[in-house]
């Protein structure tokens, strides 16, 4: 009778961690510290892109109140304009670039001798650019000579570039009495100039004004008004 001996093989080291590598790859179980590895960088890459939508929304909000402070300031306090015509010479000339100020006649009255933008009813997108020289419930008259009377008292005053002509003395050839909210509104260049002498242009209401020319960028760098200066 023949004895059979079965030696048993014990795998080496090598053998061990063979198998063990391979049945993690096959079963697809990952080592702790690459698992941990992976959750490290899918957070930090979510934090990036949390980041970048934040600064997406950040830019268009300061986008947005930029153009809207652009919008109040366009509307409601002031804008750049440019002198187009010869009617305000000397004191203004053709291209000339002005500072509009559409705040003070919210705050105050119009006053005599402001240099005023209002819009001309007869065109559209026109407006004139002419001085403000008489004021509600006043009576306006230009004589023979050219001479501006206020209430029948001469106007003191050294705007016009010239003498008004005769024939350029229009509805105030005859005393013109002016409304509640009216204004009588005429260009320093007095023989060159449409403007509240002529019938398509009349008194000048308040809501009318677009506002108060108040400085000049170019053609004389500086405030218009004495007051303001």
């Amino acid at each position: 009778m023949q004895l059979r001996i079965h030696l048993l093989r014990i795998p080496n080291r090598f053998q061990i961690s063979r198998k063990i590598r391979m049945k993690t790859i096959l079963t697809g179980k990952v080592p702790t510290e690459k698992r941990q590895k992976k959750r490290k960088e899918k957070k930090k890459q979510e934090k990036e892109e949390i980041n970048i939508v934040k600064d997406l929304i950040s830019l268009c909000l300061y986008i947005l109140i930029i153009v809207a402070a652009c919008w109040l300031i366009l509307t409601y306090v002031g804008q750049r304009t440019e002198v187009s015509g010869d009617s305000m010479n000397d004191t203004l000339h053709d291209g000339d670039s002005l500072w509009i100020d559409k705040l003070s006649y919210r705050l105050k009255e119009p006053e005599r001798f402001d240099i005023v933008v209002f819009p001309y009813q007869e065109e559209e997108d026109t407006y004139y650019i002419k001085r403000i020289i008489g004021l509600p419930g006043e009576t306006v008259r230009i004589d023979e000579e050219g001479v501006i009377y206020i209430n029948d008292e001469p106007l003191d005053e050294d705007y016009g570039k010239e003498t008004i002509e005769e024939n350029h003395r229009g509805l105030a050839a005859e005393s013109v009495t002016l409304g509640e909210d009216e204004y009588f509104v005429m260009g320093d260049n007095r023989n060159n100039s449409r403007d509240s002498r002529m019938e398509d242009v009349g008194n000048i209401h308040k809501d009318d004004f677009v506002g108060k020319a108040v400085f000049r960028f170019t053609g004389g760098f500086g405030f218009l008004n004495k007051e303001d200066k």
